[in-house]
């Protein structure tokens, strides 16, 4: 007897081929059977008229901390996501340095469990709780960097980028698939080019990846893009672009000129792919894009750089030359007496606190412990139809796995929507893409970038990591302005062949894997 078979089903295996219709059985956490009229099962699923897919991969997923604190990862799962890539953008949960408690960190300290310090142990940590998807971890760069130098704007000496090496070396010797990088971010933006090349070099030893959030995506986003190419082509090593985009409306449409240029690359021999979530904006942290060095160091650092008057007159008058205050929403933050400031504008937060803009947000930032997490609306719908038309392009949501009855703040959809949307949106309304490259996107395409071999494709003998979906109804629910809601359409998540979703609501149950790179 199988374990369960989803009958009269649309397969839409994962390689981009035309649907077909069949009966699936899953045993023994595998796809055993894919054929007509198979034998009765413990689950038996009438699936006639759905689409059964694998299940969903998010290539760039920021859940390292979030899996720790809700393992059943309710807003990835709920969408058909079955495995998140994480330890993106240069921040990784290990290495760690216990003793490095500020907020700048990235991880959650009253978290329990939260004394893991390299990646064995926090893989061990994910085991031993359990999860609801598959994690495949990579290393961040940033992480080691802090490890090792702290936030010290300077080129590593000798010593220490043999220690940072050693760090890389450890990670993927314990499982990790790749390094990241987060080069807007503090410390990694303090990196130049040749030491990002000899990190790469240690990943590339043990068959790596390199993942980057490059050094620029706006008007310097094509030279940011020829350094990624290079460190792939020096390190020799898979590139794997990052939230691939142009930001800032003077920079719309250069991504056709950054296309042409990974074209290139490819066929010039480098093995570089990316990856995209379907919206208009990004988010990322206010410090990030006000004044990054400033909270490098933490609240008490800044409190003395932001107490010295002419040193805060000197960045007061340097951000007010910006322009873009109105398109920086504020998504969360922690300070009580700021939570009326959660979905307006900077703009519309300095007009309720009658100051400027710049001044508006030092104060957030200084009153928040530099913590204050912004969506940016920055990117052009031309571009985003631009970039998901090519096939090198996957998806990746960027987001985290969020609770929706514990959530807090206003944040990005994305965690909440990326797939779902895809497929209602850009499949169904548009008809910008085929269901069956849709779903090849974000399937076996994923897979292939890990070198995962049992995932990512309906077949027998691979791992049983399924969703079945209604084409006809699939839709995201999540907005900018009501975030926490659930999508449509997403009746079945099966993660190593036990059911997680069932009848469109979670179940609670954790068979997800850590996967190690091999």
């Amino acid at each position: 007897m199988y374990d369960i078979v989803f009958r009269n089903a649309r397969v839409l295996d994962g390689t981009g081929a035309p649907w077909f219709v069949a009966d699936v059985a899953v045993k023994n956490g595998h796809i055993v059977r894919v054929g007509k009229s198979l034998a009765e099962s413990a689950l038996t699923v009438d699936a006639s008229g759905k689409y059964l897919a694998p299940g969903f991969i998010d290539a760039h997923s920021h859940s390292d901390q979030a899996l720790v604190n809700n393992p059943t990862a309710d807003s990835k799962v709920m969408q058909g996501v079955t495995l998140e890539i994480i330890g993106q953008c240069g921040s990784s949960a290990a290495p760690r340095d216990l003793s490095d408690t500020s907020p700048q960190a990235g991880l959650d300290d009253e978290a329990p469990g939260h004394e893991w310090t390299d990646m064995a142990s926090y893989m061990s940590l994910l085991e031993s709780k359990g999860v609801s998807v598959n994690v495949a971890p990579l290393v961040g760069h940033g992480t080691v960097r802090r490890r090792v130098m702290g936030v010290e704007r300077r080129p590593p000496t000798t010593e220490e980028l043999s220690r940072m090496k050693d760090l890389i070396r450890e990670a993927m010797e314990q499982g990790a698939f790749g390094m990241s990088t987060g080069l807007i971010y503090i410390p990694g933006t303090y990196a130049d080019t040749g030491e990002i090349v000899e990190l790469a070099k240690v990943a590339a030893g043990y068959g790596g990846v390199y993942f980057t959030h490059m050094r620029n995506e706006g008007p310097r986003l094509l030279e940011a893009l020829d350094e990624a190419i290079s460190i792939g082509f020096e390190a020799g090593l898979p590139v794997q672009i990052s939230h691939f985009k142009a930001m800032g409306k003077d920079n719309w449409g250069k991504v056709v000129e950054a296309i042409a240029k990974v074209e290139q690359a490819r066929e010039d021999g480098l093995d570089i792919t990316a990856d995209q979530y379907p919206y208009i904006a990004s988010s990322t942290g206010l410090s990030a894009t006000v004044g990054a060095g400033i909270w490098a160091g933490g609240p008490e650092k800044a409190s003395q750089i932001l107490n010295d008057p002419a040193e805060r007159q000197k960045i007061i008058d340097n951000l007010s030359l910006r322009d873009n205050w109105g398109n920086l929403v504020i998504a969360s933050l922690e300070n009580e007496a700021d939570q009326q400031f959660i979905g307006k504008s900077v703009s519309q937060a300095a007009e309720i606190l009658g100051v400027s803009p710049a001044e508006a947000a030092l104060g957030l930032l200084e009153r928040n412990q530099g913590v204050v997490q912004i969506v940016n609306f920055a990117i052009s719908e031309d571009d985003v139809r631009t970039v998901m038309s090519v096939p090198w392009v996957m998806a990746g949501s960027d987001g985290s796995a969020i609770n929706a009855k514990t959530a807090k703040g206003q944040p990005h959809p994305r965690s909440y929507g990326t797939f779902v949307r895809i497929l209602g949106v850009y499949v169904r309304e548009l008809r910008h893409l085929r269901l069956e490259e849709a779903v090849r996107k974000m399937t076996s395409l994923p897979a292939a970038r890990l070198g995962l071999q049992d995932r990512g494709i309906i077949r027998e003998g691979m791992r049983a990591d399924l969703v079945l979906f209604d084409a006809d109804t699939v839709k995201d629910r999540a907005t900018f302005t009501a975030p926490h809601q659930y999508p449509t359409g997403i009746q079945y998540v099966v993660v190593n062949g036990v059911p997680v979703v069932e009848n469109g609501e979670h179940n609670g149950n954790l068979p997800g894997m850590v996967l190690r790179r091999r």
